[in-house]
């Protein structure tokens, strides 16, 4: 991961809200402020409690500067030591903060709240991505996210090995059972959206071989199969595929729904280019990490 893929205008919004919550309105720690002399120095070192994979570590300059802006502090120097993406240990020493201690201890809390979910979805995805290793496929995850943290969300995922599948409603048209509905039918959800819409990707979700084939020749080329078994999966897929390929064409096909690690390779393995996981950002456990004094 690289600086640049960092959403750091959502981390500040997000940042912003964390600090009004724990600071108050004026930005006061009423235990540090009275324990710890507002000119006494430390150095904290962020430590992994456990091994996971790192996501969210350029979160810690931005709490600290906002610290150091509602209290008129200076914020404390980072020195990141593991980059995003990178595989802990426990006992890892992921940065070193140096500055005022009151600064540090105030900052404390946010950054680690931040850090551990960031790196407990990069965690999970991790390894959903192993899992899929050599299959072909791979793992992206869905708008079941945090409000107000989807941009974090997504990040970690990537920083876990998986792929953002949509951002929102705007950037990618997914036809489901109700738009079939309220449209009238695939061919006609289909037809509108591309009316509306000429430029945007569209997916049509399926549940059966014989729904694929309609929705191909509705005019989708991006398939989601929905709770489908690994036979009629693999059923699927070879049809959808073979009916693409008489037409010179392709066809992008997911698969969703029910899927666990456990059966994560065999879903992989019947051809279809991405499995899509919820779980990935809805049901990730945090990652332990820590500040200590030192």
């Amino acid at each position: 991961m690289t600086a640049r893929d960092f959403p750091t205008e959502a981390a500040r919004r997000l940042v912003a809200t964390a600090l009004d919550e724990d600071l108050g309105p004026d930005g006061l720690d009423v235990t540090s402020t009275a324990t710890i002399p507002g000119d006494q120095q430390a150095t904290g070192h962020v430590v992994a409690r456990e091994a996971g994979v790192l996501a969210g570590a350029p979160v810690i300059d931005i709490v600290l500067a906002g610290v150091a802006e509602r209290t008129g502090g200076r914020p404390p120097a980072v020195d990141v030591r593991v980059a995003d993406g990178t595989r802990l240990q426990a006992g890892d020493v992921i940065a070193v903060v140096a500055g005022a201690t009151q600064q540090v201890l105030m900052a404390e809390r946010t950054l680690l709240n931040i850090m551990s979910r960031l790196s407990g979805v990069a965690t999970h995805t991790r390894r959903w991505a192993d899992a899929l290793a050599g299959t072909g496929c791979t793992v992206l995850d869905t708008r079941k996210t945090t409000p107000g943290h989807r941009a974090l969300e997504k990040y970690a995922v990537r920083a876990g090995g998986g792929t953002n599948k949509r951002m929102g409603l705007y950037d990618v048209a997914m036809v489901k059972d109700n738009h079939v509905l309220a449209a009238g039918g695939v061919g006609a959800a289909f037809a509108a959206i591309r009316k509306r819409h000429p430029d945007v990707t569209i997916e049509v979700e399926v549940e059966t071989t014989a729904q694929a084939i309609e929705a191909l020749e509705a005019g989708a080329r991006f398939l989601m199969c929905d709770n489908m078994s690994t036979d009629l999966l693999r059923e699927t897929v070879t049809a959808a595929r073979g009916w693409a390929a008489e037409r010179g064409q392709t066809v992008e096909i997911e698969a969703t729904g029910g899927l666990t690690l456990e059966v994560a390779a065999a879903y992989g393995a019947t051809g279809i280019d991405w499995m899509s996981v919820g779980g990935l950002t809805h049901s990730s456990p945090i990652i332990d990490l820590a500040l200590d004094l030192v």
